[in-house]
């Protein structure tokens, strides 16, 4: 017999004047599950975390922790921490005075205190800043501190919300380390969101992708690239995201669009190719160059190539849409329609854009297509 999720929300609305928040939203984390919520601003990602550790309550279903049910017990009661993006750190306390300053309200004994304030140091790379007060620390390390304070809490559940948006792109990737190795080692449950897909994709064992309010898809990162349930899911997961293409352009029925990852497009010569698209815009990343396209029948369209492309913007380009790649969306439902694999047999998503996987295609300006 399994055992209940650590975490569980059952049809649990949130709103404001029936705008805004969560609706009917239903979903459980297990013991030792990292899970991201993402979505664009406004999908109710805050208001779920704000539901989860009770700084809002339900206005109808139930929340859920360690299967009790938690609706109406205070913040205070949840046995649970939380790392916020302004680090939330006290100005006129030095760094381990901040990260004991829980444990010292709790009544815990000074010595305890002690210890486990000078194991969070050790565990956070902090020696040597503890007598520092904020104001001196950079932001990385202000919120190595809130994750500190969080450690020596105790509790197996933590919530974060946005925690590394007001790094910059080198400390965020050094942070996001930091917290996955500090998840690991203490087998935290971590409710984590973000608008970030880098953050959400490469921290997560599952993610919530949310949009106006509601769950549009719980899968992990793999899951959720390889296939997207909805066009929404398809068109926002992904840089650049998947390319939609009228079915009919491909021969399909006129009520279906073909979603490809722009890793799986092929270039090829104009005789031969599925479409004849546009060039609008090339970027050169240095190994390769990705090309933005245009297509009256399609949108997002871009295929990345081998080297500096040097073709001239407003050409044609050939391109082929493999069958084995294609994820088909019913235009009426928004769904997907039908999964890549069934085609393939092999049960195993493999669509990631991986250059070494593909033909070369390196174009060049005299070559035709």
């Amino acid at each position: 017999m399994s055992s209940a999720p650590f975490v569980e929300f059952r049809n649990v609305t949130r709103q404001w004047d029936g705008k805004g928040g969560v609706a009917d939203v239903s979903l459980t984390v297990e013991r030792g599950e990292f899970v991201s919520v993402l979505g664009p601003s406004g999908c109710g990602k805050s208001t779920l975390l704000r539901l989860l550790a009770g700084l809002e309550r339900p206005q109808s279903g139930t929340v859920l922790i360690n299967g009790d049910m938690v609706n109406a017990v205070p913040a205070a009661k949840r046995c649970l921490s939380m790392v916020f993006q302004s680090y939330a750190l006290f100005p006129h306390l030095s760094v381990g005075e901040n990260i004991a300053f829980g444990m010292k309200v709790r009544g815990v004994p000074r010595r305890e205190r002690e210890r486990k304030a000078d194991e969070a140091i050790e565990m956070m790379a902090l020696r040597g800043l503890e007598r520092r007060k904020p104001s001196e620390l950079s932001g990385g390390q202000r919120q190595r501190v809130a994750l500190a304070r969080a450690v020596v809490a105790g509790h197996p559940l933590c919530l974060m919300d946005e925690p590394l948006s007001n790094l910059d792109a080198k400390l965020r990737h050094a942070v996001r380390r930091d917290i996955k190795s500090l998840q690991r080692r203490l087998a935290l449950t971590i409710v984590y969101v973000t608008h970030d897909q880098t953050e959400a994709m490469s921290l997560s064992d599952r993610v919530v992708l949310m949009n106006a309010g509601r769950v549009e898809q719980i899968a992990t990162p793999q899951q959720l690239y390889d296939r997207p349930a909805s066009l929404f899911a398809a068109e926002f997961i992904g840089d650049p995201p998947m390319a939609i293409i009228d079915g009919a352009a491909l021969g399909l029925a006129g009520d279906v669009r073909v979603g490809i990852r722009p890793g799986c497009i092929e270039t090829s010569e104009a005789g031969q190719a599925d479409l004849l698209a546009q060039i609008n815009e090339i970027e050169f990343l240095g190994l390769e160059s990705r090309i933005f396209l245009s297509h009256p029948a399609a949108r997002g369209l871009a295929v990345s190539v081998r080297g500096r492309c040097t073709r001239p913007l407003g050409s044609q380009l050939g391109i082929k849409i493999p069958k084995e790649h294609q994820v088909l969306f019913n235009t009426g439902s928004q769904g997907c329609e039908k999964d890549p694999q069934q085609d393939r047999g092999d049960g195993v998503a493999n669509l990631a854009p991986v250059m070494a996987d593909r033909p070369s295609s390196s174009i060049t300006a005299n070559r035709k297509g």
